[in-house]
């Protein structure tokens, strides 16, 4: 392969500081350490890079090793989206159960522990929280990632969302700029569009931003929409009106702006990643995040290279590349401040109340428990259940890796309880479930029902056979409850689903 640089001068080491990529492995390769002690500024972390704390904290000791302020980004929102308990699921609720409990205390102190968990893992910026106001109910790729529907609301929990994880020295990454919560459309797979008034995106999409803004959010994600009120020809990644004219000068944001992943298809597709990340800084982005996919040496360089490319060629000025880069030169030196403020990485996890927060370790769970609502007459269970979990098509935000549901709990909870998934692809799901469950109670778990008609169509027949059956929703509770008893949990992290179980069987502590 053939490279325009061969040395690390000033323009090719601002080029690779602006670049936030991902790798695959659990050991940071030969070439990603390489790159950093050439200049590379951040790395991204994905579930693929992670097996256990230890293992993650001898990861990050490794990049600081070559860079002391490197920065370590993680895509770690809690709930649904998490990539710290990848394997087994977050012991933290997400946004839609915390916006759902609305008590702002409780949102600073989750969004605290779960910093502090990630500082001692040394990990330094987290790209959340999601400050989208999910006001599209079908919205494939939000949903309960986002506090709410009500801008107040949102706004309200983003700030406390942002105070809570900057105190445990974890810089936030408030997104996705201008607001992604209107879309039906996955910008993973196209670029969503959202034809609404300037007026609205005024009072609904950008209220909870200039909150983030207000409570000091050190980073903000750009989100890859379409907004014609605001540029018709550009999605807001690319667009200096919005980046630039609307988020630097209007709002007075001064912190780092980084790109949602530039290989998702609303930019890949039609720009390339190479074309956008140009474009991309050049409208007023600081950080190019490009590792959702396998990210290798050969991306980086070709990135750095289409950077340098554009400086000299004169598509790009030198000096808005050098201010990208001093910005995220400067988010990794209050990294390293407030690492050293809060605590060093690697301290060992204590029972009860954790180090220096005075901020339970168990209050993931506890949130979780108040976020829990049950309706309906019928009684609790008492004995072994049939577990029928209606699995949708995960998107690739949340990813399927992770396990969600109450079968795990509720087996603990009642020896004898059984299982089965079934998704859109099975022929009889219902008639499926009855022959499983015999003569045990039913549980059928679903996740935006409103959104999958075969789903609802399973659990009408599943209720005509079985009225006794029991009802779950892990997702947006937006279709009438049913079911002798009715639970909404408001996310499907492990602990809401701990949660749903004790809350089942009366076993809550």
């Amino acid at each position: 392969m053939t490279t325009l640089v061969t040395t690390t001068d000033t323009l090719t080491r601002d080029a690779l500081a602006v670049l936030q990529p991902g790798f695959t492995g659990t050991t940071a390769p030969d070439w990603l350490l390489r790159r950093v002690g050439e200049g590379l500024a951040s790395v991204g972390l994905f579930g693929r890079n992670i097996e256990s704390p230890a293992q993650l904290a001898a990861l990050t000791a490794q990049l600081r090793a070559e860079r002391e302020d490197v920065l370590v980004a993680i895509d770690e929102e809690g709930g649904d989206v998490t990539r710290l308990e990848v394997r087994h699921g977050s012991s933290f609720p997400g946004n839609f159960a915390l916006g759902s409990v609305d008590d702002v205390s409780l949102t600073r102190a989750v969004a605290q522990e779960l910093g502090r968990r990630l500082a001692d893992c040394g990990v330094n910026l987290n790209w959340a929280p999601s400050a989208d106001v999910n006001s599209n109910p079908a919205n494939p790729v939000i949903g309960v990632r986002s506090f709410g529907a009500d801008p107040r609301l949102v706004a309200r929990h983003t700030a406390a969302y942002v105070e809570g994880l900057q105190a445990a020295g974890v810089a936030a990454c408030t997104k996705h700029f201008p607001g992604h919560g209107d879309t039906a459309v996955d910008s993973h797979h196209a670029l969503p569009r959202i034809d609404v008034s300037l007026g609205t995106l005024y009072a609904r999409e950008l209220v909870p931003f200039r909150a983030a803004v207000a409570a000091g959010s050190k980073s903000v994600m750009s989100a890859h929409i379409l907004l014609p009120a605001l540029d018709p020809h550009r999605p807001a990644t690319l667009s200096p009106q919005i980046l630039t004219g609307l988020l630097r000068e209007e709002l007075g944001y001064d912190g780092l702006i980084v790109t949602d992943g530039m290989e998702m298809q609303a930019i890949s597709a039609t720009y390339g990643i190479e074309r956008g990340a140009v474009l991309a800084i050049a409208a007023g982005a600081d950080a190019i995040c490009v590792g959702g996919g396998l990210v290798d040496e050969g991306t980086v360089l070709r990135l750095r290279d289409a950077l340098v490319s554009a400086v000299r060629g004169g598509d790009l000025s030198e000096e808005r590349l050098a201010d990208a880069a001093a910005r995220v030169r400067a988010l990794a030196s209050w990294t390293r401040e407030a690492r050293g403020a809060v605590s060093e990485p690697g301290a060992a996890v204590q029972e009860g109340t954790a180090p220096g927060t005075g901020v339970s370790n168990d209050i993931g769970l506890a949130a979780a428990r108040r976020a829990v609502r049950v309706t309906g007459t019928g009684a609790r269970l008492t004995g072994p259940a049939y577990v029928a979990a209606f699995t949708p098509v995960a998107n690739i935000a949340v990813g399927d890796e992770t396990p969600w549901g109450v079968a795990a709990e509720l087996s603990r909870l009642l020896p004898g309880t059984g299982t089965g998934t079934y998704s859109g692809e099975s022929a009889a799901p219902a008639a499926d479930t009855l022959r499983a469950a015999g003569e045990r109670r039913i549980v059928a778990v679903v996740r935006d029902v409103h959104r999958h008609a075969w789903m609802a169509e399973a659990l009408d027949a599943l209720l005509a056979a079985r009225p006794d059956t029991v009802v779950v929703e892990m997702g947006l509770p937006q279709a009438e409850p049913r079911g002798a008893l009715y639970v909404a949990t408001h996310g499907a992290a492990r602990v809401c689903g701990v949660a749903a179980a004790e809350a089942l069987t009366s076993a809550a502590t």
